[in-house]
């Protein structure tokens, strides 16, 4: 199972999927809908041809707890139904830190992609969520 949210993300997880499919694995992709504008999301998935996403979270906008929190509880369900073999998350946003978390809690290995980036600045959102993100993950990929 792959998890994007942003755009950003969306960016990233192009050659892993290319990189799966061509392996022959089969890959569930997940939209968590953090990011939902079309100039944010589809946008992207148009120009760097990727295919729809399999599930589409609907998260939307709020404070970080609240939107850390639609991603999880909409997760959840549905990493409890699919039973994949591994998550892979990337990047440093709420959907990355929440679908980690959840997954791990599961006991279900997570990758993270774009592992060990540091700013040391605690005040960015973005720096704990890779801190935590890096701490609950199986396997880190810089």
């Amino acid at each position: 199972m792959v998890v994007a949210g942003a755009r950003p993300n969306f960016i990233k997880i192009k050659p892993i999927l290319d990189a799966l499919d061509a392996e022959g694995f089969r890959t569930t992709l997940v939209h968590t809908g953090q990011h939902y504008d079309e100039a944010m999301s589809e946008v992207f998935f148009a120009d760097l041809g990727l295919r729809p996403p399999d599930h589409h979270l609907a998260a939307g906008s709020g404070s970080h707890a609240v939107q850390t929190a639609a991603v999880m509880t909409s997760f959840e369900p549905l990493l409890d139904r699919l039973a994949p073999e591994i998550v892979v998350v990337v990047g440093d946003v709420n959907s990355t830190l929440a679908c980690a978390l959840v997954a791990a809690k599961a006991g279900v290995p997570v990758a993270h992609v774009e592992a060990g980036l540091r700013s040391g600045d605690r005040s960015m959102p973005e720096e704990i969520n890779r801190v935590v993100t890096d701490h609950v993950c199986d396997q880190l990929f810089a």
